[in-house]
């Protein structure tokens, strides 16, 4: 007897969707980088210096990448690189670039760290919704623009 209510309790529950755990994640809009990105260039601009500005959601992923006319090949790169750092580790990307000037080089071999200045976490409502990541000029140069383009959307 225990064996067939058994028997038939597993059918029922086998044969039952199981539901799915699943969570939102809230990501910065195109708009958004948008107005970023131009608040950003117009910083760069005003001080003569060719960056490219990479826009990414929570995740590090690409939303909008803007590159001058003459920032280097590699800013591209470079800029992806740092805006995905400020985004996973959830923190400016001189933070890690302290943490390597104050010794601990074991920053420098975390998966994805890019410990340069010039990425920074964009956070709304204490969510990380995504991070800008400028590169071409030098890294507190590239900070500025990044701060720049952070302070269009949140003053």
């Amino acid at each position: 007897m225990k064996c067939r209510l058994l028997l038939a309790l597993s059918s029922v529950l086998l044969a039952t969707p199981a539901l799915a755990q699943t969570r939102t994640v809230e990501v910065i809009t195109l708009a958004s980088a948008q107005r970023m990105v131009t608040a950003a260039e117009a910083e760069a601009a005003r001080n003569g210096w060719n960056v490219t500005i990479a826009v990414v959601d929570p995740a590090g992923e690409l939303i909008l990448l803007h590159r001058l006319d003459a920032a280097s090949a590699a800013s591209v790169d470079i800029s992806q690189a740092k805006a995905r750092t400020a985004a996973r580790f959830k923190r400016p990307t001189k933070a890690l670039e302290d943490a390597v000037a104050g010794g601990r080089l074991v920053v420098m071999a975390l998966p994805g760290a890019t410990p340069v200045e010039g990425g920074l976490p964009i956070e709304l409502g204490g969510k990380i919704v995504g991070a800008i990541g400028v590169s071409g000029a030098s890294s507190a140069q590239d900070a500025q623009v990044a701060q720049a383009g952070l302070t269009a959307l949140i003053p």
